[in-house]
């Protein structure tokens, strides 16, 4: 029997509802310390309804990874960097990813929870590959812009560029504890996220519109 509209709509608000808890609950608790009653729990939905939708916790919860990284991959997308001049795009690449960041505090930890483990799930995700190289190939577009306007290094890749910006950004949320702790920073206070924002745009900016240092003689 064919779904009639209202059906597939209800359908696909039930999924979204039980991706969106079961992110929260694994990346407060990971894959071993979650349970699919305790994702029950919290929805308006059952056990085995959970099941009938993603058929088993570990299919759920590759499901909660693969959602977690397509949102970043489409803030990215929906910026729409190749309109935009190359260090601008740049630059707004680097502040949005600062600011999807700290609105997804359970991306940073459920991407924790995945390198704790050795990466044993996200290695059976296929498709985020092809979603990252997607993601390169925004940054590469850029660069070569860049390069062909004489604005930008030419010494550095999109896989560099990627590295810098996440790091500092995961950084803020997934270390914001301990670094409060040793240096009486709060990195997620508000009054400071402009500022450090700010600074990731002007890092990726002045480091990619440099002139690499010439190796020391000898």
């Amino acid at each position: 029997m064919t779904e009639s509209p209202a059906q597939i709509r209800d359908a696909e608000r039930t999924r979204a509802e039980l991706l969106a808890v079961a992110t929260d609950v694994f990346a407060a608790t990971g894959y071993a310390g979650t349970r699919v009653d305790d994702i029950a729990a919290r929805t308006r939905t059952t056990k085995r309804m959970i099941y009938y939708y993603f058929g088993s916790k570990e299919k759920l919860y590759l499901a909660v990874l693969e959602h977690a990284y397509l949102g970043i991959r489409e803030a990215e997308r929906n910026l729409h960097p190749g309109d935009l001049p190359p260090l601008e795009a740049l630059r707004r690449l680097a502040e949005l990813t600062y600011d999807h960041h700290l609105g997804h505090s359970d991306f940073i930890r459920l991407v924790a929870i995945e390198n704790i483990h050795q990466g044993r799930f996200i290695a059976r995700l296929d498709s985020l590959r092809e979603l990252n190289r997607d993601a390169l190939g925004i940054l590469d577009g850029v660069l070569a812009r860049g390069r062909d306007e004489g604005l930008v290094r030419a010494d550095v890749d999109a896989l560099d560029v990627h590295l810098v910006i996440s790091s500092y950004c995961f950084f803020q949320v997934a270390n914001r504890h301990t670094f409060g702790h040793l240096f009486g920073r709060d990195l997620l206070d508000p009054a400071l996220r402009d500022h450090h924002r700010a600074i990731i745009g002007d890092v990726v900016v002045a480091w990619l519109g440099s002139t690499p240092a010439l190796p020391a003689d000898g």
